[in-house]
């Protein structure tokens, strides 16, 4: 399998630039190969500004953008992409826009068949899971389907957020939510991943990599915690990602 993913928690840690906490681990992912990456902006209503943004940034890199709203056929700039970023915004509002344009399946194949490196941050991290149901986000828009590119057999929380002891919010904490999901049946694993932290996928091997811990949800037990480091292979298997 020529699977290669990096699923970032967010793109903006505290106290720093946007993509800064991960700009290592971006260029060690995309490496010296890769020149040109196809960045997909459509999470925020400001395609233009965001495809600007990531340009800037990846110019730092080492890396040309070029922008799928650009496109005159968003699938044909997916076929012809060396590397593709999906970054992030409201999730429901980006998935919509995949479905749209007929990119989910597009970007499952390339991923899938060719082998094209794959970098989600926050929403887009979201989307490269089994489905958007454990998204923060707001559902601003209804895509067809809550099902997403499935790249892993799991789901992912981006920006996880411990519980705050001393806090007086009485809405559900984010892990009371995770648990609510897991209460339907036949929900996969969700992996909390807080900001800072970050899924490197090679083939079959998975490996959290950043500053901070992830936290794994599995239906009926209690979670689990990982440190930076820890090898998540086991994830990657289908049964064992949705029985755990």
């Amino acid at each position: 399998m020529k699977r290669r993913l990096l699923l970032v928690s967010n793109s903006t840690l505290y106290g720093g630039g946007y993509l800064e906490h991960c700009q290592t681990q971006i260029q060690d992912f995309f490496g010296k190969e890769v020149k040109r990456v196809l960045f997909v902006p459509y999470a925020l209503h400001d395609r233009e500004a965001y495809a600007n943004t990531a340009r800037n940034k990846f110019k730092t890199l080492g890396y040309e953008v070029d922008s799928v709203h650009e496109a005159a056929d968003p699938v044909e700039a997916v076929k012809k992409a060396e590397a593709i970023f999906i970054g992030g915004g409201n999730t429901f509002r980006l998935l919509k826009a995949l479905y749209d344009n007929k990119l989910v399946t597009e970007i499952r194949k390339r991923v899938f068949d060719d082998g094209m490196p794959y970098m989600g941050s926050s929403a887009g991290t979201n989307v490269g899971t089994v489905s958007i149901n454990t998204t923060n986000d707001m559902p601003i828009v209804y895509p067809p389907s809550f099902a997403a590119i499935g790249l892993v057999p799991f789901n992912i929380n981006p920006h996880y957020l411990d519980t705050d002891p001393n806090s007086r919010h009485m809405g559900e904490t984010r892990e009371q939510r995770l648990t609510q999901y897991h209460e339907e049946p036949n929900t996969p694993v969700v992996l909390g991943l807080r900001e800072g932290c970050m899924l490197l996928v090679e083939g079959k091997k998975a490996t959290l990599l950043g500053s901070t811990r992830a936290r794994l949800f599995t239906p009926g037990k209690p979670a689990v915690e990982y440190e930076p480091g820890s090898d998540l292979s086991f994830l990657l298997d289908t049964e064992r990602a949705s029985v755990l």
